[in-house]
């Protein structure tokens, strides 16, 4: 059991308290009030708290937390919180975990999306179960310590001949360092040969895909709340994915329970190759294939029409959010605000560290805030409208119900932030906006993850950071040069 004592800040998903405490009982929030003690802890199940919240059957009792087999009972941690704003952990719903291994390639930093992925899917020819391995490590410690508890991922590259368990791997990864994941198996099933964009090497047939799916969700799929893993299905882009494929991928999906992810809309050229390739925009393509509905979000939505935003509204499809890396690659902006205005679902995404070149979830919120600010407008977006896309905005597009906000019966994912630092001095003003606008300092001092603390004064816990950085440039360097050789 933990408490969380005299929590500066704690922002709950709806409510702003000060001086609250939070009571973690194996992986549940059960109590949020004020003037807890670990030594008056009880079970009443139904009693009421100091601030009037309510207490879930814990089986606690006083000073003690609960007694597992009936062995010794084991001691409340107390953790102080008088520095902290403590609030429901982020949720990231786009990423590319091994393109950690990619960033700041000197070749590419100034080339457009479709130059851009030409030139690394040279490299991603050569990713393996190592590399897939180290780079999730990478993009999972510093998600955490950047106050994410919950993120995706989209791995579409099966070199061939090479191994096809790739999400299998990222799935151990993300087990030992403690983040929750949501895996989405990534395609590719139209290379060069058939007019798409990726080469040959790095695509496979439909069948291929759609068994390697039903392997997935069949052994890693859990529908249960406080499911620690649950599995997606992603076709890449229009650009890489047959009509047939993302037609079988959505029945699939439908038939399974699962949700569906691709990119979409994220730039001018992929309208062009829609129009050329297919005869109409992408958004049109994929209503044409099944694909929209509360079961769908994109990555992206940079260059929807006001008429594609109407009917993204009307069929509750989700849009993540990914303003760094559409600046980084000046892909242009997503029109945020209007879409909130419409009802549309949004969350936000760091996406792959090769166009962002971090996994820096509080760096996302920040930026989120400044391109819609100076392309909207001062009261485009306010700092907590950012906050709320990264909590409940992105438990929404992943249909969870018990992440996303505090209070008793949800998980316990939450994050602590210490304001005391230079970074926030003289931020007393406002706490909580100070989280998205004094962006010195991005690091969360405290991460709990299912309960589990799992990043503590800035640390992670779970793995030796010194050994993940080492093999991760490693496996960086082997890639690079495994491409060198063959060129």
């Amino acid at each position: 059991m933990i408490l969380l004592k005299d929590i500066l800040l704690l922002y709950t998903g709806t409510e702003e308290i000060y001086g609250a405490d939070v009571v973690i009982d194996g992986n549940r929030i059960t109590q949020i009030g004020k003037g807890l003690d670990a030594g008056r802890l009880n079970a009443d199940h139904g009693t009421r708290s100091d601030a009037g919240g309510l207490k879930a059957d814990t089986g606690v009792r006083p000073g003690r937390g609960r007694q597992p087999d009936g062995g010794r009972p084991e001691e409340v941690e107390v953790i102080d919180c008088r520095n902290l704003v403590v609030l429901p952990g982020f949720v990231n719903t786009h990423h590319h975990f091994y393109q950690t291994l990619q960033r700041c390639v000197r070749e590419i930093q100034d080339a457009p999306l479709f130059s851009w992925l030409k030139r690394l899917y040279q490299i991603w020819k050569h990713l393996d179960d190592d590399s897939v391995y180290w780079s999730t490590l990478v993009a999972c410690g510093e998600l955490l310590k950047t106050g994410c508890t919950t993120s995706t991922d989209n791995l579409y590259v099966f070199p061939r001949g090479k191994s096809s368990r790739f999400i299998d791997v990222e799935i151990e990864a993300a087990g030992r360092i403690g983040m929750r994941f949501h895996p989405t198996r990534g395609s590719m099933s139209r290379g060069e040969r058939d007019g798409g964009l990726p080469p040959d090497e790095v695509v496979q047939t439909e069948g291929e895909i759609l068994e390697d799916s039903e392997r997935l969700v069949s052994t890693y799929h859990d529908p249960s709340p406080g499911a620690m893993v649950r599995i997606a299905l992603a076709p890449c882009s229009p650009f890489s994915v047959s009509e047939k494929g993302l037609r079988e991928t959505a029945d699939f999906a439908r038939k399974k329970g699962v949700l569906l992810h691709t990119h979409l809309a994220e730039t001018e050229d992929e309208t062009a190759y829609c129009l050329e390739k297919y005869g109409v925009r992408p958004l049109d393509l994929m209503e044409r294939c099944g694909w929209v509905g509360r079961d769908v979000w994109f990555a992206h939505g940079v260059h929807f029409t006001d008429a594609e935003l109407a009917k993204l509204a009307q069929t509750d499809t989700g849009i993540c959010h990914c303003p760094t890396s559409n600046m980084r690659l000046g892909s242009g902006r997503a029109r945020v605000p209007e879409m909130l205005r419409l009802g549309i679902r949004v969350g936000l995404g760091v996406d792959g560290s090769a166009s962002n070149d971090s996994s820096d979830m509080l760096g996302e919120l920040r930026n989120c805030f400044l391109v819609q600010r100076l392309a909207a407008g001062s009261g485009a977006i306010t700092a907590r409208d950012v906050i709320n896309l990264a909590t409940r905005g992105g438990a929404s597009l992943l249909a969870r119900d018990d992440i996303g906000s505090l209070r008793p019966g949800m998980v316990a994912d939450l994050v602590g932030i210490n304001v005391f630092d230079i970074a926030h001095a003289g931020a007393l003003h406002d706490y909580l906006a100070s989280l998205v606008l004094c962006g010195a300092s991005h690091e969360v001092d405290l991460t709990i993850v299912n309960g589990r603390v799992v990043v503590r004064e800035g640390r992670l816990l779970t793995v030796d950071e010194d050994e993940v950085v080492r093999n991760a440039n490693a496996a960086a360097k082997r890639m690079m040069e495994a491409m060198a050789s063959t060129r």
